[in-house]
């Protein structure tokens, strides 16, 4: 044991207690860094993996809309009215409509006509991500969703083989591509149903009122090895 005033005078002491602090402070950060490589290491290399995750919705406006015959209704939501839409895997947009018939008509004595199918198309946008759908009320009620996505849904409770657990994160990770606008739009194409007899049964189609809800698609995943 080296008291101070060895540590002073005596150069041997000075040089066994130098070597101990230096190995103290050199372990540590040798075994970090070693440690820092091989997170790398293991995320860069191909390999055999199991990919699991969740889908959730954050709603970002529900309502109901009248929409005449051959109009198209739209809006634009931004992710900036979310609560920590940074933190979030944003992979997604989803509009979902429900729709019933507004046709009139048919209702004199003797009239046989029935009410025709509508059309409502659905269309929800992000960036250059985009997608399209129909639905019909057939005559009746009638409900469908569209959905843009921009990740790999493939992934998604599958084994992946072949690639890293970079590349496997970049298809299926936003890394905040997701915020932004966000927008959806609804149209109308009325139809008319058979007029039966025409003279007396006038029949009349002018739109369809839908209820729609907008939200946003979440995913959470973990990647482990296989």
């Amino acid at each position: 044991m080296y008291t101070m005033e060895d540590l002073k005078t005596n150069r041997d002491a000075q040089i066994t207690v130098g070597s101990i602090l230096f190995f103290v402070l050199a372990f540590p950060i040798y075994f970090g860094i070693a440690a820092g490589n091989a997170d790398t290491d293991f995320a860069g290399a191909a390999g055999d993996y199991q990919v699991s995750g969740e889908l959730t919705y954050v709603v970002l406006d529900s309502g109901t809309e009248s929409i005449a015959d051959g109009d198209t209704w739209s809006m634009t939501y931004n992710t900036d009215a979310v609560n920590n839409a940074d933190e979030l895997n944003i992979v997604g947009v989803r509009i979902s409509m429900t729709y019933s018939e507004d046709e009139t008509g048919n209702d004199a004595l003797f009239c046989t006509g029935s009410d025709a199918p509508d059309t409502i198309t659905g269309t929800a946008s992000h960036l250059t991500f985009n997608a399209s759908g129909d639905g019909q009320n057939n005559g009746g009620s009638g409900a469908h969703d569209v959905s843009a996505i921009w990740y790999n849904e493939s992934m998604i409770g599958a084994n992946v083989s072949g690639l890293s657990l970079n590349e496997i994160k970049a298809q299926i990770d936003s890394m905040g591509a997701g915020l932004g606008d966000h927008t959806v739009s609804i149209s109308v194409d009325a139809e008319t149903g058979a007029q039966n007899p025409p003279v007396f049964c006038q029949r009349s189609d002018g739109g369809e009122t839908v209820d729609y809800t907008v939200e946003m698609i979440v995913l959470d995943y973990t990647i482990e090895a296989a």
